[in-house]
């Protein structure tokens, strides 16, 4: 019997690179996207190497609207049998004075919409199968609303929303859809967001996880048809605060952890 076939998008770097080594370990071939196809090719060097799996590069910018199409067209012949949508960003700082249009305009392309219309595109198969399982990546972040990352916050509680009504729609279809929601996680995620000196970067690093363990929880959760995904125990107490905290001292409590240290 063939190996099932998953596709992780961001799979170069940080969680994306975990699910790609923790499914391809479980006996997934693999679809490899992101931008950095030197990467792409030397985890798919590694990949079939250690685990004897097929492991296919796609070089895409999901920044690019056709972007989706384009890796759904390329693999008209190979069924999905798990899309992991993972590749996403954010933006730092005020929103009115400090964050860039175009980088939050990017960021609503590849967090939302991409993810929205590759689970557009290959959903339909799955069910037409009976058989497939959606991973999207969302976060802690998508249970409050984050002054100092707006816009990223706003995009990954729409992750949230999404996945559940999908799955609830999904119910008895044999296609499931999980929502992994990690708190800050080690994977690179701040720097590239420039917010390594962030209060809730500098206080939280101790007990960040690793991008394994996150992915350990998620593929975990995925197997046992989650629709929720909340891994470690200080993450599960974190999204409570929404709801024994009225919005606006959430809003006031995250500004405060989430300005720069000495500010």
């Amino acid at each position: 019997m063939a190996n099932k076939t998953a596709l992780v998008t961001g799979a170069s770097s940080g969680i994306g690179l975990e699910f790609a080594r923790q499914l391809a370990q479980s006996g997934y071939n693999l679809v490899l996207v992101a931008r950095s196809e030197g990467k792409l090719r030397e985890l798919a060097t590694e990949l079939q190497s250690k685990h004897r799996v097929q492991a296919t590069v796609l070089a895409k910018d999901l920044t690019q609207l056709n972007a989706p199409q384009e890796i759904f067209d390329a693999l008209k012949d190979t069924p999905i049998e798990v899309l992991v949508n993972n590749a996403g960003f954010a933006a730092f700082g005020h929103f009115a004075t400090e964050t860039k249009l175009e980088d939050e305009l990017q960021m609503m392309q590849v967090n939302i919409m991409a993810l929205t219309l590759l689970s557009k595109l290959f959903v339909k198969p799955m069910v037409e199968r009976r058989s497939g399982q959606i991973v999207n990546v969302a976060s802690t972040a998508s249970f409050q609303p984050g002054p100092l990352m707006a816009v990223y916050y706003a995009s990954k509680a729409y992750v949230l929303s999404f996945s559940e009504a999908l799955a609830r729609e999904l119910d008895g279809t044999g296609v499931t859809v999980t929502a992994l929601c990690p708190g800050p996680t080690k994977s690179g995620f701040q720097k590239r967001a420039d917010m390594e000196d962030s209060k809730l970067v500098t206080t939280l690093a101790r007990f960040m996880m690793s991008a394994a363990e996150v992915v350990q929880a998620g593929i975990q959760g995925m197997k046992q048809g989650k629709t929720i995904v909340v891994p470690g125990l200080f993450n599960k107490t974190g999204v409570l605060l929404p709801r024994f905290v009225p919005r606006g001292m959430a809003t006031r409590i995250i500004m405060n952890m989430q300005s720069r240290a000495g500010h």
